[in-house]
């Protein structure tokens, strides 16, 4: 009969055995260094991101050359351009949330160009002190609520000239009654006119292109005048004639079928280019609503030849429609042989628009 020793607890064993734990931490060690290796990289990250940020800063950069055919794209596009900046933070924040490296660095493109082109727009530029001359511009809507208030709260702005657009008839001795008393000299013609605290001479109407074809340009003086939307006056002032325009340029329209309509207002920024081309003044103004920003390219025979008040010395975007939530500026104030000192918004009254307003000097 064989008898076993009974084990000695203080004995370890020493032979050598598998050693499963060890084995299993190795394995999973293994399994998470392959799957993080296998991972994309901060670089390789959010490629769709980094593509939609490219896209982005060659829209930007190349807007002038997206084709205007069906539809105008690329006046749509440059309608709002300024609110493409908007994307880049939006992007960022992607960008961050995904780690991704690639993205971040594609950003650089759409900031770069934005900043070129609209950062000095962020910045105050008038000349504090600067004795001037103020003009300002409103199209009072045809369906203001409140004409009379309109006209009190115009006078407030202490314009030397003001020019209004969109006077409908049935409002139109409401305006005349309220401006009355500060601008002893005004002239209206169709749904557009001037109101001046100095004298005006040599007003006339501007054929602004309305019509089309032959038929339109058969039309008598005097039916012309009546539905005019566009003029021309001198203003004499003690340091020599100012010739102001007023226009109100065709509306445009984003219609499902045509696109972004805007065949009326593109008739008549070449007609007043090259009306105001032939003024003989030195010092021209123009006031008005021209449907349009000009970021647009349609206005370039008016922009290479006039200087936004805005741009030169205006502080932030100056939008002015629609009243409510301002997305916009086509209310513009142009000038050319004077200096603008300072432009600004005026605030709202019961118009869908908002008045803008500019100090000139020369």
């Amino acid at each position: 009969m064989t008898r076993t020793a009974p084990s000695d607890p203080t004995v370890t064993d020493l032979a050598p055995g598998p050693a499963t734990g060890d084995a299993d931490g190795r394995d999973t060690l293994l399994r998470r260094l392959v799957r993080i290796g296998s991972r994309p990289g901060p670089w390789r990250r959010g490629r769709i991101l980094a593509a939609s940020a490219l896209l982005l800063g060659f829209l930007m950069l190349c807007h002038a050359r997206i084709p205007n055919g069906f539809g105008n794209p690329g006046s749509l596009i440059e309608s709002f351009l300024p609110w493409f900046g908007l994307c880049v933070p939006v992007l960022l924040a992607c960008a961050l949330w995904r780690r991704s490296a690639a993205a971040v660095v594609a950003l650089l493109l759409p900031t770069t160009v934005w900043l070129s082109m609209f950062g000095g727009m962020l910045t105050d530029k008038s000349r504090a002190g600067a004795a001037g001359f103020t003009v300002a511009t409103h199209n009072v809507g045809a369906d203001n609520p409140d004409p009379a208030a309109t006209a009190r709260d115009l006078v407030g702005s202490k314009a030397d000239v003001l020019a209004l657009e969109e006077i409908t008839a049935q409002a139109e001795p409401a305006y005349e009654k309220g401006l009355a008393k500060a601008y002893p000299y005004h002239t209206v013609m169709g749904t557009i006119g001037l109101w001046s605290k100095l004298p005006l001479s040599d007003t006339r109407m501007v054929d602004i292109a309305q019509d089309a074809g032959p038929l339109g340009a058969a039309k008598p003086l005097a039916v012309k005048e009546a539905d005019a939307r566009a003029l021309r006056a001198t203003v004499t002032t003690d340091r020599g004639p100012l010739a102001v325009y007023v226009a109100h340029l065709g509306s445009v329209r984003v219609m499902p079928r045509k696109g972004f309509w805007t065949e009326s207002r593109d008739r008549g920024v070449p007609a007043l280019a090259e009306a105001m081309a032939a003024d003989e003044h030195e010092r021209v103004v123009l006031l008005g609503d021209l449907n349009g920003t000009l970021d647009d390219r349609a206005f370039v025979p008016l922009t290479s030849r006039m200087t936004s008040a805005q741009k030169a010395a205006g502080d932030g975007f100056g939008f002015s429609y629609p009243a409510t939530f301002p997305v916009a500026r086509i209310d513009h104030i142009l000038v050319r042989g004077v200096t603008p000192d300072s432009s600004w918004v005026l605030p709202g009254t019961g118009s869908d628009h908002l008045p803008v307003a500019a100090r000139i000097s020369w």
